[in-house]
């Protein structure tokens, strides 16, 4: 089922110069999806006319079937969640507890309500030793945790995030994706914007990149981030694992940690 359909959609800030050209998507319930490309390529923009934030220039947007000029944004924050690039303009509120209730508040949940399922989400994603703290006390991955805990308390179908791992270390990294395999496991569609291109490599199936507002390829993250033409297009180098291939005359074959290590262990033991 698809439950984001972006057809032959144009995008203008100023009316003059399109930021986004003819672009036609399909994303599928339950698909975890990377979107990639260069500083202006139109990455963002993108997201915020599927979540509501920007309308298109032409062309339409469906989301769960329904034509998004037909919703409110608040609809459709009760469909998309969005976790912004910098945590930090997101989070409104005096505790780490009243801040992952906030979204629910806004919503007209009931108190009762509201308390069970932010006492659920502080101990799914270990925040109740900091319920009482300030938010902005934290450190910059626990504050990312805590705007992502606060959009995934209203049970979204769908999770945007942008640019996830800026500021943080490779364990940091690794928990955040495991948390978010977790959800993409439970059935909600994730689509991460990202230059982090090791990151994407290791973790996402599927990779959307865009160059000057065209989306130049859609397809398996392995081949395409395994292919120089496309990325020398959308101004990405080639990932560092997938170029220790081609030096160990595995072009094409290796992406991430495992594979490689894997293709040493059978090159041994020929």
């Amino acid at each position: 089922m698809k439950i984001i359909h972006c057809q032959n959609l144009w995008f203008s800030y100023d009316g003059l110069t399109d930021v986004l050209k003819d672009i036609n998507i399909k994303i599928r319930d339950g698909e975890f999806l990377g979107l990639m490309g260069e500083n202006g390529a139109g990455k963002t923009t993108l997201v915020k006319l599927i979540n509501g934030l920007l309308k298109s220039s032409r062309g339409e947007i469906f989301v769960n079937t329904k034509n998004v000029i037909t919703l409110s944004v608040a609809e459709l924050a009760h469909i998309i969640g969005f976790v912004f690039q910098n945590s930090d303009h997101q989070i409104f509120s005096r505790t780490v507890e009243e801040e992952v209730g906030f979204i629910l508040k806004n919503f007209g949940y009931e108190e009762p309500e509201i308390k069970d399922q932010v006492q659920k989400i502080l101990n799914d994603f270990n925040l109740e030793q900091y319920k009482d703290q300030s938010p902005f006390l934290l450190s910059g991955g626990e504050r990312k945790k805590v705007a992502l805990a606060s959009i995934l308390c209203a049970e979204p179908e769908i999770l945007i995030f942008d640019e996830p791992t800026i500021g943080q270390d490779a364990n940091e990294k690794r928990k955040l994706m495991k948390l978010l395999h977790e959800l993409n496991k439970n059935g909600v569609t994730i689509i991460i914007i990202t230059h982090d291109i090791e990151f994407t490599a290791e973790y996402i199936p599927r990779c959307m990149l865009l160059s000057k507002g065209v989306i130049i390829a859609d397809g398996p993250t392995k081949y395409l981030l395994a292919n120089e033409n496309i990325l020398r297009e959308a101004s990405l180098i080639e990932p560092q694992l997938a170029q220790l291939g081609d030096l160990l005359q595995f072009r094409n074959e290796v992406l991430t940690l495992e594979e490689i290590k894997n293709k040493i262990l059978e090159f041994i033991q020929r």
